[in-house]
């Protein structure tokens, strides 16, 4: 196995993992909003992740929460 193998397998691994946890949410959003508006601000990072959370809570078919 070449150092190439190794790397092209840990960059699968890495996009496979953010793919899985939503890290990669976030990146997509902000190409989104760059391209659709590129002169509107963009959330942060924080704000964006709270506005998930936040959504994602308020919306029944997304599960219960009790705590």
């Amino acid at each position: 196995m070449t150092l190439a193998d190794v790397r092209r397998a840990a960059g699968r691994i890495r996009w496979y993992v953010r793919e899985l946890t939503g890290e990669s949410a976030y990146d997509r959003y902000v190409a989104h909003a760059r391209s659709c508006d590129p002169g509107a601000p963009v959330m942060t990072r924080r704000a964006f992740e709270r506005s998930r959370t936040d959504a994602r809570e308020a919306d029944p078919r997304e599960g219960f929460r009790c705590c």
